[in-house]
């Protein structure tokens, strides 16, 4: 209650500067102003009364547990949480002001940058999770695959299961007239990109963006269409899609339900990928920058706790709560514990399935987003070739890592946090191999990149 008490004493003080000096206090609102009676520094915040939006899936974590642990209430941040329908409700709500900041799909304030869909100004200071992902088939295509899958001595299938198990299956149903049919959660999802690279890795062609055909099925092998999270099991088992890539809980849902078999997780596509972002406007930061360094570390305080030892069986009792996922908890804790199940009873050790804050998981950086726009510029969701200047410069105003290490650095002042979690960097990842094909990211060489792949664009070097 004390501390209560400091944070609407702290904000009166704000008001009060605020209403005397105008600009100039407001020129001043990035620095410490006061402290509390633990010690921490407190920051004057423009807007306390905030709402944020997500969708049903575990990796909205750390918005829940910030808010269910009292780390939003200890930067004096009084905030209300609402599930979202599907990713383009959370998108228009940021865009139109009606949500304070989301929840959202990495690809989203990447593609409204780069003048993919519908356009705006945003920025995300938080990445909120690696990993998380799965692939998953139905039972039918599942039992078409199996035999194509090399098995380990106990008889169990090797994994990662590559695309090439799928492809004589694909090839069965085209010769049989029936469209490969498979779903993603939308156009500029982690799961769009993720599941195309499984299929093109294996020269299944997943189609191509262009002009007259939006939903990008030219040349297409797989089919692959929209379908919210939560309705992809029921899609699946309706037989209207044959397999899906999606977050959880809705890869383990289909084990539950026995309708369906995940076949491979995106660590092993891409081994600890970028997933979801927290995202807010240009202008609300540029408003409110105090208050986008106090929502940023209440989500780092919250990634933290969720990759602390012991924690996540707490964190299961909270996301299975209906305000939040609202899925059975058992569900949830298959993944969220350390451990992924691909068919019935064959549970596998997977620690680093859902990553929230180890491997510098919560910073912003430059290359994660660039891997995102080359993928756009592969599949046809960006037309034109582009130099490679635009790369970095479009991605260095939507990643905002200048914003993560202001809230970090007041975090390690604090003790909240040790100093050695902030990275040194200047905002790229060294050059990886980790994906399902061994083909090399180097974020620095987008063009390189994109025209290393076999099936795509390819781009000129302007």
């Amino acid at each position: 209650m004390k501390k209560l008490t400091n944070h609407i004493l702290l904000l009166l003080a704000a008001a009060i500067m605020v209403s005397c000096s105008g600009s100039d206090a407001k020129n001043q609102s990035a620095d410490v102003v006061s402290a509390t009676e633990s010690g921490a520094s407190a920051l004057l915040i423009e807007k306390p009364q905030l709402t944020f939006g997500f969708i049903k899936l575990t990796d909205m974590a750390p918005l829940a547990i910030a808010k269910e642990l009292g780390y939003f209430e200890d930067e004096g941040l009084f905030v209300t949480i609402e599930a979202q329908s599907n990713w383009k409700n959370v998108l228009d709500r940021v865009i139109d002001g009606q949500l304070d900041g989301s929840h959202m799909l990495a690809g989203q304030p990447i593609a409204a940058g780069a003048g993919f869909g519908r356009q705006a100004e945003l920025v995300t200071p938080f990445s909120m999770d690696l990993n998380g992902n799965g692939i998953t088939v139905s039972n039918e295509v599942w039992s078409k695959m199996k035999p194509n899958v090399p098995l380990d001595e106990s008889g169990k299938p090797i994994h990662p299961i590559k695309a090439d198990a799928l492809a004589p299956v694909v090839k069965e149903y085209k010769t049989a007239g029936r469209p490969f049919k498979m779903g993603m959660v939308f156009p500029v999802s982690t799961h769009n990109y993720e599941i195309r690279y499984w299929l093109a890795a294996a020269g299944i062609h997943p189609g191509l963006y262009t002009a007259d055909n939006i939903q990008g099925q030219v040349d297409a092998d797989v089919l692959l269409s929209v379908t919210p999270p939560p309705q992809m099991p029921a899609t699946l088992e309706a037989g209207t899609i044959y397999g899906y890539c999606v977050g959880e809980p809705w890869n383990q849902q289909a084990v539950f339900k026995g309708i369906g078999v995940p076949v491979v997780t995106n660590y092993d596509i891409w081994k600890n990928n970028p997933e979801k972002v927290f995202v807010m406007t240009k202008k609300f930061v540029e408003e409110n920058p105090n208050t986008a360094i106090a929502v940023t570390k209440a989500l780092i305080r919250a990634a933290k706790w969720l990759d602390t030892p012991g924690n996540r069986p707490q964190a299961v009792g909270i996301l299975s709560m209906p305000a939040y996922v609202g899925a059975d908890s058992v569900v949830i804790a298959n993944s969220m514990t350390g451990t992924f199940e691909y068919e019935k009873g064959d549970k596998r050790s997977m620690p680093d399935f859902n990553v929230f804050y180890r491997y510098n998981a919560t910073y912003p950086f430059y290359s994660d987003g660039i891997w995102f726009l080359t993928q756009m510029r592969r599949w046809g969701q960006i037309p034109e070739s582009k130099p490679a200047d635009w790369y970095h410069s479009t991605i260095k105003d939507i990643y905002r890592p200048d914003i993560w290490s202001k809230a970090a650095k007041i975090l390690a002042e604090e003790g909240k946090i040790p100093a050695t979690d902030i990275p040194e960097t200047d905002g790229y990842k060294p050059a990886t191999s980790d994906f399902i094909d061994g083909t090399t990211y180097n974020g620095k060489d987008p063009i390189g990149y994109i025209n290393s792949f076999g099936i795509g664009n390819k781009d000129q070097s302007l």
